[in-house]
């Protein structure tokens, strides 16, 4: 019996690895796109273009660890995205001595402390169960406490930020590397991330996805309303690189170099990943996705391990939306769409393959080439068009072949998506499931 099983399981360690025919394909098909892209449109937006597509790269594999690894349907990657964006403008902007060379530190702080102090009176009012006080009286209480303490200490926060508002304009920033926002970005999106899991992750997929996709649109609107934090509609501008900017290198070298720094941290992430995948650790998650029933039969905590790669996957959103923010240099919260932060995402995952990291990577680029390309194109064929017509019938063309040519992105994206589930249902690079029977 014990030959047999050696013998088994040298037979499965010499089985020969087959040739990545496909992925040798798609991505030199990738390449070949990516230098037609340089020579029509030049060096400097193509870089351009590279690094943006490496940031969504960055927010692909937090998806696709989520929903590939684990089955989570996250809806809600634009307000991670937001919040690394808020925490590298935060770390990275200039100190504004308006605010912080006034008292005005101080009575923020006060309200945050009175703050603080409410939310564990709450907290403490939700535990009067266990000294003997009736569930039913003990919800009563807590629910008249939160109300009561909600309306005393938002009373307070709005006069100082009034304050605030009025004589500096906004808190301002702490003037620290860029690059460490993004790694502040990535634990606020993962604290954040931590809590929405403990009250989420218990819903079925569907649920999960509006909950999250909710939770995000307050994410929003808490940033975009919050004018002495954030500055609001106002945006924050320039945001500093962590590297030097165009105006010390010029544009091409510059956005090189920011692109050299994005690929290092995909380069990394991916090898830890990959190293994730095929230890124990990812065994187990992916054994908890495929039969939830018969993973928790075998004494696996179900719910710590899926809250554990939901915290991680929204660490990834965080540093993407940080890195995203400073290479565009600036924070605008009216800029997080569903279209571009979650939307765009999600295509770029199914296209490559969910669960499979160098499909997502492929698939990041090159949804991103075809969500850029697309519209450059489309008003390159809408204006022959027109002057076919033109010429030919007298045809009188439209005046807003632009608007409509930038709209076209959403029908191209919209069609790749119908091909790719009708053809591909599980991505270009599908998952690679082993199976040793």
């Amino acid at each position: 019996m014990n030959a047999q099983r050696t013998e088994r399981r040298e037979d499965i360690i010499a089985a020969p690895s087959r040739f990545p025919l496909r992925e040798v394909i798609l991505f030199g098909t990738l390449l070949v796109a990516v230098l037609g892209v340089y020579a029509v449109m030049g060096t400097a937006y193509s870089t351009r273009m590279l690094v943006e597509a490496s940031c969504y790269a960055i927010l692909a594999l937090g998806l696709t660890i989520q929903w590939g690894y684990a089955g989570q349907f996250n809806a809600g990657v634009m307000g991670f995205v937001a919040l690394g964006a808020f925490a590298t403008m935060f770390l990275s902007v200039p100190v504004n001595d308006a605010f912080w060379g006034t008292e005005l530190p101080g009575e923020l702080g006060r309200v945050l402390l009175y703050g603080a102090a409410a939310a564990m009176l709450v907290y403490g009012a939700t535990k009067l169960d266990r000294v003997g006080v009736p569930k039913k009286l003990r919800t009563l209480i807590a629910i008249i406490l939160a109300v009561v303490l909600y309306l005393v200490v938002i009373s307070m926060m709005r006069g100082v930020t009034g304050e605030i508002q009025s004589r500096a304009g906004f808190i301002g920033g702490l003037g620290l590397p860029a690059w460490s926002g993004w790694i502040v970005g990535g634990a606020l999106a993962g604290a954040i991330g931590y809590f929405i899991g403990h009250i989420c992750l218990g819903l079925r997929s569907d649920y999960l996805a509006i909950a999250t996709l909710g939770i995000a649109e307050i994410i929003k609107a808490f940033l975009k309303n919050s004018d002495w934090l954030t500055r609001g509609t106002a945006t924050v501008s320039p945001l500093p690189w962590p590297t030097p900017g165009p105006s010390e290198l010029g544009f091409t070298l510059a956005r090189s170099l920011y692109l050299s720094v994005t690929a290092a941290m995909i380069a990394v992430i991916f090898f830890l990943l990959h190293r994730a995948y095929h230890a124990p650790w990812g065994r187990m998650i992916r054994a908890i996705r495929d039969n939830e029933i018969s993973a928790s039969a075998m004494g696996k905590d179900i719910n710590k391990r899926r809250l554990e790669i939901f915290v991680l996957g929204c660490i990834l959103m965080g540093i993407g939306g940080g890195a995203l923010a400073s290479f565009n240099s600036i924070f605008d919260p009216n800029g997080f769409l569903p279209l571009n932060h979650t939307f765009l995402v999600l295509v770029m995952v199914i296209l490559g393959g969910p669960g499979n990291n160098l499909g997502t990577i492929f698939g990041a680029v090159a949804v991103y080439i075809i969500w850029l390309m697309s519209e450059p194109l489309a008003l390159f064929l809408m204006h022959g068009a027109a002057a076919l017509g033109e010429g030919w019938f007298g045809w009188e063309p439209p005046g807003n072949l632009d608007s409509r040519a930038l709209q076209a992105r959403v029908f191209v994206i919209g069609l790749l998506i119908t091909l790719v589930l009708r053809f591909a249902p599980q991505g270009l690079l599908p998952e690679k499931v082993k199976h040793h029977g």
